[in-house]
């Protein structure tokens, strides 16, 4: 056994990979690519399990054909498949309270991994959302898969990437792959799975991470074709023969549609967490809220099946070239809508990714209805209207307004419409970052509290704590000590600083030498000013570094006390010193890093 493997626990030891094959793909971008090639694949194969499992389920619990979709049946047969979704959430937390029992921590998604945790996931944890959200969708809860592709992709790339110990970029990028492999898979959309990574697993493109990225996401659909029947693959293209007229009137109607747009995601995505507030007033207990919506699920289901699962029946019936009339696509809209909010608010696990495309489309076919009511002459095609709000809708949710254009051009194979998309999904994602802030993502995460806007790398700053900056060997003194002791133990040159504690061993202060050896204090003659102890002297009595600090609230401390070093004491209660910080190594060392960050960013190697 290699010395490197002697430290590690025996399951981390048989996870390594061979130690030429770890120096090759740390070597070389090549390498990486290929290792981005395995991660598309795995994630194309997982995607395939994911989505074949769930058509089974709801084969087997609602009774419908392998060539048909769930939310393309016109009704379900008998009432007793109302209480479908209500099984399925006592099952979901049936799985929770398991998962819980032997893992502690909340599982961490790719954005939160690649933003906080330099790309490090948990399989176990993955598998375990993959699970709930696999659940959830079989069952009928109006949620989409695609929360959970992204999640085992991306986890399944993470463990990949620390068995070849990649570096801190690498992994995030390897992250990234898998992640684009899992979109490209589901959607049969090689570039809308790159620049999903690209926009929102990464947070940005580089010429670094162009090669594996986009490798990976082919080699998801490569996989996913081969072994996905055809029944079974994610169907939504359209046949556009007219062309968008960016015309005046065609321009207005774009960015109506932006704005509609991104209000109608805005009140979505407060809809879910208003329904998951609703829960928690309520007093209902935990594990009786997924039960409870999906009963209520089952209730709208009775009025139409197509609010049920994701949607890719019903959204292939709305592309289609009919219009229908108004009133039937608000009611639709406001169901799916509505069962949604609850899915989510009730506890139910999947993402609002395919919900924001299919409600988009509705909201898009609503638009041009109204406009045939009220000014017919001012009606953009209904079928184009449809892709059009469908981008808008999912950029003011999911965000990524590339990634959304690029998966309407690749669903309508229409450039001159994808330009008017562009245009759109623009206006709503401006709109929904000056009003609202966030995405349906970062929009949880603020909840929870953590300060990501993105997925850029902002770990890097969690990680380098003061305790890791300090330094230990700090010597202190009494503050009862004369300063004309000071003075022959401390002369002028041999130190600039040094920590005083009192006589039960917690922090007084800091003493300047200079000070110490100035020649009068506080208008004191030299013999009465040798003769005061130092703690007449201290500075900084009431500002203190704690280990736990990040490097940006060490900075923030230092601008506050206008300090150039502050002691590091072990808590607010002991206050013992343990180290000494400077400001400007604090600096130097923030600097370091933030130049490390920009080469990153710029594909610098």
């Amino acid at each position: 056994m290699s010395t490197e493997a002697q430290g590690l626990p025996i399951i981390d030891r048989f996870a390594l990979a061979p130690s030429t094959l770890r120096a090759l793909v740390r070597r070389s971008e090549v390498w990486l690519a290929v290792l981005g090639c395995v991660a598309g694949m795995c994630a194309g194969v997982l995607v395939v399990w994911m989505s074949l499992i769930t058509q089974w389920l709801h084969e087997v619990l609602f009774g419908i054909s392998s060539s048909q979709r769930l939310s393309a049946v016109d009704s379900l047969p008998t009432s007793w498949f109302m209480f479908m979704p209500t099984l399925g959430g006592l099952l979901l937390v049936a799985v929770t309270s398991v998962h819980r029992r032997y893992r502690t921590g909340s599982p961490v998604d790719p954005i939160e991994a690649n933003a906080l945790r330099g790309g490090k996931m948990s399989f176990v944890d993955s598998a375990y959302i993959a699970v709930q959200t696999m659940i959830s969708n079989g069952f009928g809860a109006s949620v989409g898969l695609e929360a959970g592709y992204t999640q085992i992709g991306a986890s399944a790339a993470s463990k990949l990437g620390e068995a070849f110990r990649l570096r801190r970029n690498d992994l995030r990028i390897l992250v990234g792959c898998g992640a684009a492999g899992a979109i490209g898979a589901a959607f049969n959309a090689p570039l809308a799975g790159a620049f999903y990574a690209f926009e929102l697993i990464i947070g940005t493109y580089t010429l670094a991470s162009l090669a594996p990225i986009g490798l990976a996401s082919i080699c998801g659909v490569v996989t996913a074709q081969l072994l996905l029947p055809p029944g079974h693959m994610v169907e939504m293209a359209t046949s556009l023969a007219s062309s968008v007229d960016l015309g005046r009137t065609a321009i207005v109607n774009l960015v109506v549609l932006g704005l509609i747009s991104a209000g109608a995601g805005i009140v979505i995505m407060r809809g879910v967490t208003g329904v998951e507030s609703l829960f928690k007033a309520s007093r209902i207990p935990s594990w009786l809220r997924p039960a409870l919506g999906g009963l209520a699920i089952g209730g709208l289901a009775m009025l139409t099946p197509r609010i049920l699962a994701s949607g890719h029946g019903a959204i292939t019936i709305i592309l289609q070239d009919n219009l229908p009339e108004l009133q039937a696509i608000l009611f639709l809209l406001v169901l799916k809508a509505i069962a949604a909010a609850i899915s989510l608010g009730s506890g139910f696990r999947g993402g609002l990714f395919f919900a924001s495309l299919f409600l988009g489309a509705l909201l898009g076919k609503a638009y041009t209805a109204l406009l045939v009511l009220i000014a017919p002459e001012l009606a953009p095609d209904p079928q184009i209207a449809a892709v059009i709000a469908m981008t808008g809708l999912a950029v003011a949710i999911v965000g990524g307004p590339l990634t959304m254009t690029l998966l309407a051009l690749e669903m309508t194979n229409n450039l001159p419409l994808t330009i008017g998309v562009l245009c759109t999904a623009v206006v709503s994602s401006l709109t929904v970052r000056r009003t609202f802030g966030y995405s349906f993502a970062t929009w949880r995460f603020h909840l929870r509290g953590e300060a990501i806007r993105s997925a850029l790398d902002i770990g890097w700053m969690f990680d380098l704590t003061v305790r890791r900056l300090m330094r230990h060997d700090v010597r202190t003194v009494p503050d009862s000590m004369p300063v004309a002791q000071f003075r022959q133990e401390f002369p002028l040159g041999s130190t600039q600083r040094v920590v005083a504690v009192d006589g039960e061993g917690r922090y007084s202060g800091i003493v300047l030498v200079a000070d110490a050896h100035s020649e009068t204090l506080a208008g004191a003659d030299e013999a009465s000013a040798a003769a005061k102890p130092i703690a007449s002297i201290l500075r900084y009595k009431d500002a203190a570094l704690l280990p736990w600090m990040n490097i940006k609230e060490a900075a923030q401390r230092f601008d506050e006390t206008e300090s150039e070093a502050l002691a590091v004491i072990d808590g607010n209660t002991t206050r013992k010193v343990v180290g000494l910080l400077t400001e400007a190594h604090t600096l130097r060392r923030y600097t370091e890093e933030l130049e490390k960050a920009r080469r990153n960013l710029a594909g610098d190697t």
